[in-house]
């Protein structure tokens, strides 16, 4: 799997109605650490399989969800289980830290 895009939207069918855990990554264009952590997510992604779905929103294109959510900075990841927050991880991190932190939210 791959790392796949969601809106305002999508959000509540590809995210809240998901049977599978979900990480969703708030993220802009213009930020540098979202850049940072983006390969790490896209490998995480194709590593985890089935056991988790990894998406993006754009907060500059969709300012609904993160306004829902209060993000008010990015990086920012929401891991959502059976449609609610499980679990909030800000900034950028290391491949390793993020599955960890993954790991015990879905655990």
């Amino acid at each position: 799997m791959t790392t796949s895009q969601v809106s305002d939207d999508t959000f509540e069918d590809e995210v809240l109605k998901s049977s599978t855990p979900v990480i969703v990554d708030f993220w802009a264009e213009w930020c540098g650490p979202c850049k940072q952590i983006a390969p790490a997510l896209e490998e995480i992604a194709a590593e985890m399989g089935d056991k988790i779905k990894v998406t993006k929103i754009n907060v500059d294109e969709n300012p609904s969800t993160p306004g829902k959510y209060g993000i008010r900075a990015i990086p920012t990841l929401i891991l959502f289980k059976d449609g609610e927050v499980a679990s909030t991880q800000m900034g950028a991190q290391s491949k390793g830290k993020l599955v960890d932190w993954i790991n015990d939210a879905i655990s």
